[in-house]
């Protein structure tokens, strides 16, 4: 007995945390594109695409039995496993990650934002274990991939004098929890989060913050989702490509390049252990103690 035909749009999203989030930005899109097929999503951080009514199935990357069968063998299916970080206008710096996606996904862009979605019970079930006198102002100050074992990355992470300096201006007002990796810097006077956490407590922390001060990583896009203006720090990457017009983006001061870029070919500088094309030889050169005013 043959299987009946059904029509899928499948599409493979790779990546870190922040990447999945901002992939929810497409779905909708995905579907009025192709409103005769059932989007099947599959992907290295499913949990964020739960409860999202525009897919219709979501798989972990890591766990995928009986796929070709289930979903291409003799099916009218459309595949996108594309990387839009080889796109010519992603290399360059043109384009937004989401317009480069909407090249290889064969749909409209028009500035979509990230939507996360999180249902009664887990609403319920989250828990602030947090118990402040004042506002409080979240301060990423590290993340991204979870193999960077360094204490500071340059192109990401806020550098820890600057943070610090942070620390210092807002604290007589609010109480800080700082967001870091494992093995990031920690900071003084600061409540520490640098263990890995369950994405919806994670991303509540947002929803207890009066002020946030964060950096190009999973939590950025994520306020997007939520419509949380925030102060978003950026240094070897670029607000144009990954950023969100609702934040207030600023960026590092222009560095004075001299052979830093020996290494590199389609992209300027790598995310991990990076730190010989480091072009700033002081904070200042950075950011400058007037950007604190700005934040």
């Amino acid at each position: 007995m043959s299987k009946d035909k059904n029509k899928y749009f499948i599409w493979f999203v790779q990546g870190g945390l922040g990447k999945n989030v901002a992939a929810t930005s497409l779905l909708e899109t995905i579907k009025l594109t192709y409103p005769d097929r059932k989007l099947i999503l599959v992907a290295t951080w499913p949990q964020v695409f739960l409860n999202n009514q525009n897919v219709d199935r979501v798989y972990n990357a890591s766990n995928i039995p009986h796929f070709y069968e289930d979903y291409i063998e003799n099916q009218d299916v459309i595949i996108c496993n594309q990387e839009p970080y080889n796109q010519t206008g992603h290399i360059t710096k043109q384009n937004h990650l989401l317009e480069s996606w909407c090249e290889l996904l064969g749909i409209e862009y028009n500035n979509q934002h990230p939507e996360l979605f999180y249902n009664y019970a887990e609403l319920q079930s989250y828990q602030n274990n947090f118990n402040f006198s004042k506002p409080v102002l979240l301060l990423q100050t590290g993340g991204g991939p979870l193999e960077d074992d360094s204490p500071y990355n340059w192109t990401r992470d806020i550098p820890k004098d600057f943070a610090q300096l942070i620390v210092e201006k807002y604290s007589p007002n609010y109480d800080i929890i700082q967001i870091t990796k494992p093995k990031g810097y920690i900071l003084d006077n600061v409540n520490i989060i640098n263990k890995p956490m369950v994405n919806l407590n994670l991303f509540s922390l947002l929803f207890n913050s009066s002020k946030r001060i964060l950096i190009d990583s999973c939590l950025q896009h994520a306020a997007a989702a939520f419509h949380l203006p925030s102060t978003v720090l950026w240094v070897g990457t670029s607000p144009l490509v990954f950023g969100y017009n609702q934040h207030k983006n600023i960026t590092a001061k222009i560095p004075k390049k001299a052979n830093q870029l020996i290494d590199s070919t389609l992209f300027d500088y790598q995310f991990l252990k990076n730190e010989y094309q480091c072009p700033y030889m002081e904070l200042d050169e950075i950011f400058s103690l007037k950007t604190l005013d700005n934040l």
